[in-house]
């Protein structure tokens, strides 16, 4: 007879399928992030160079990547995880070709909007929800979102040791190479699973999407991770032209980020831990934002040696990795019950749109004004977003869960839902026919588990 694993431990197939979705996803990030701390010094090479083109460059791949989200993610429903991300890779390599071979910063331009349209997340998010059990889902998911983090921190170090040794062509060359592994990847070493409707909670619904736009505290966190991915594009039109001017080869600004990442996570881990222990999840919220300002203060306000860059890139990445890790934990707190797909795609379309928006216009600035012109454009975006912060309500005790249930006709399920919110501690909840799920928010200090589950199998029986 065999004997099925435990529950809290992950199978065989749920490990592997982690590991070989996290090396696709990272492998994507790590080529669009590549470019991030040296196209700033590459540009002038061009011989159309303008400095808002450089900010065009940086951002390019949010625009498209805002506006294929959430339409790629509902389209995997449709055609199936595998073919979106394959077709997606394959885009990402083509761009990276087209910018390769570019022979004008316009062309670069254009390739890093087609490396946009390969916008693969969603689809890879759902086929994690696939391939793995409800109990042991966050765990592959912890594992996508540390290989990006992963991917981010490879891309600063290497990103310039990589371009004094091969250029921007190269480089643009190696992010090719990255998407073809990441389809040889998927392609062989992904379990095969048989893909199914996912839930509420992986891929937005469209019928959701505009009521979730405009709710209050959500729209909070998709401003701020678009000031937050403003601020980070429009920073990398800057900063690697300062080091440079510090007195630093290309291949040196390697050996400033690595240190600098490092300490930033030394200082970046216990305030998260701090933040969770103590229930000030706000109050620290808001000393990463003031973190940031200190950051781009320091480099607009003083005169920038390379140990006083190195000192501000510290401050900004503790405050940036911590806003970062945070945010996507408060949008599933906030989440309406069976809701967290669509206002995930929402929340990435704010993100990407961020990015485009602070790449363009760090240029613009930039290109008038200098390199204080950006810091001070990126200070009055942190100063509004620490404004929108003051109305911000944080729940840390809120949980939403998924459970399966049997097939309900539209009675029972409105019978459930009265039943289920009628338990203590029941924030939220919602019965999904056509998917056959209950969607439930609950306070975790008061909500009974155990009469919860007894309530559920009564709709079973």
């Amino acid at each position: 007879m065999t004997t099925q694993p435990p529950s809290h431990a992950m199978t065989a197939t749920e490990r592997k399928a982690a590991a070989a979705l996290a090396s696709v996803f990272g492998l994507r990030m790590l080529g669009l992030f590549l470019i991030l701390p040296v196209m700033a010094i590459y540009a002038p090479l061009y011989p159309d160079y303008q400095p808002w083109l450089v900010g065009l460059a940086i951002g390019a791949y949010g625009l498209t990547q805002a506006f294929l989200q959430i339409p790629l993610g509902m389209l995997s429903d449709r055609i199936g995880r595998r073919p979106v991300i394959v077709g997606g890779l394959l885009l990402f390599a083509l761009g990276s070709v087209v910018a390769a071979m570019a022979d004008t910063l316009t062309g670069v331009i254009i390739g890093r909007a087609l490396q946009g349209t390969g916008a693969i997340a969603a689809a890879i998010l759902a086929l994690a929800a696939d391939v793995s059990r409800d109990e042991q889902r966050a765990k592959v998911m912890a594992t996508i979102g540390m290989c990006i983090g992963l991917a981010f921190a490879l891309a600063l170090v290497l990103g310039p040791a990589l371009g004094g040794i091969i250029g921007l062509r190269g480089l643009f060359w190696v992010t090719a190479v990255s998407a073809l592994l990441g389809i040889a990847v998927l392609l062989l070493f992904l379990p095969k699973v048989v893909t199914r409707s996912s839930s509420r909670d992986i891929v937005p619904v469209r019928a959701e999407l505009r009521g979730l736009v405009t709710q209050p505290q959500l729209l909070r966190l998709n401003l701020g991770v678009f000031v937050l991915h403003a601020c980070l594009t429009a920073w990398f039109v800057a900063i690697p032209t300062l080091l440079t001017a510090s007195g630093l080869t290309i291949a040196e600004h390697a050996w400033i980020y690595l240190p600098t990442l490092v300490a930033s996570i030394a200082i970046m881990v216990p305030l998260l831990i701090i933040a969770a222990r103590k229930n000030v999840q706000v109050p620290f919220f808001r000393l990463a934002i003031g973190l940031l300002m200190i950051a781009v203060a320091m480099v607009v306000f003083s005169h920038t040696t390379w140990l006083w860059l190195a000192v501000a890139l510290v401050i900004f990445f503790a405050g940036f990795n911590y806003l970062e890790a945070s945010l996507p934990a408060l949008l599933t707190r906030m989440a309406p019950a069976g809701s967290k797909g669509s206002a995930s795609g929402i929340y990435a379309t704010f993100q990407f749109s961020g990015a485009f928006a602070g790449g363009v216009l760090g240029g613009l600035v930039g290109q008038y004004y200098g390199n204080p012109g950006i810091g001070i454009f990126c200070l009055l975006l942190l100063v509004c977003w620490g404004c929108v912060t003051l109305g911000m309500r944080v729940h840390s005790q809120h949980k939403n869960l998924a459970f399966n249930t049997t097939s309900l006709d539209a009675t029972k399920a409105e019978l459930l839902v009265s039943r289920i919110t009628a338990l203590a501690g029941i924030e939220e909840a919602r019965v999904v026919v056509a998917e056959s799920m209950a969607y439930v928010k609950v306070d975790q200090r008061e909500y009974d588990a155990q009469a919860l589950d007894a309530l559920l199998q009564e709709f079973q029986s």
